[in-house]
């Protein structure tokens, strides 16, 4: 894979204002993704009001505790595939780097990982899920 190429990926990440390419070519594999959490999110217009889906609400006593949001719009997925072990519950210990759960967008798998340690106290959401931007899906207790 030449530097033209990842140019091309590059621009093409920031066109479509993606934050993760996976790309599988000729037996080689690349992934960029950006690191920024700060990003904003150009949706388009639509000319026709949409109904806004309902989050179910967070438990009672929820100050001190860190929300993992969602990095982007998808299906949100417990496990890596249907009826295997999810990749964590409530009562789990967690720490950085460990994995989440799996956000399907525009039928790419993305891997959530945790950006903090702690234990999982609530999950907001359901498997199978459609997630939106910044929607909480974890509620951890810090370390």
């Amino acid at each position: 894979m030449d530097l033209e190429h990842l140019n091309e990926y590059i621009e093409f990440m920031n066109t479509n204002n993606l934050c993760e390419l996976e790309i599988e070519e000729e037996g080689k594999r690349i992934k960029l993704r950006k690191n920024s959490l700060n990003q904003s999110v150009m949706l388009p217009q639509m000319s026709t009001p949409m109904q806004t889906p309902t989050m179910p609400p967070l438990k009672e006593g929820t100050s001190g505790l860190i929300e993992i949001k969602s990095p982007m719009v998808g299906t949100f997925y417990t496990a890596p595939s249907p009826g295997a072990k999810s990749y964590v519950e409530i009562g789990d210990t967690i720490k950085p780097g460990d994995v989440l759960c799996i956000i399907e967008a525009m039928k790419l798998m993305n891997e959530i990982k945790a950006e903090v340690g702690g234990k999982v106290v609530q999950i907001p959401v359901e498997n199978s899920d459609a997630v939106e931007f910044g929607q909480p899906i974890f509620l951890i207790e810090p370390n």
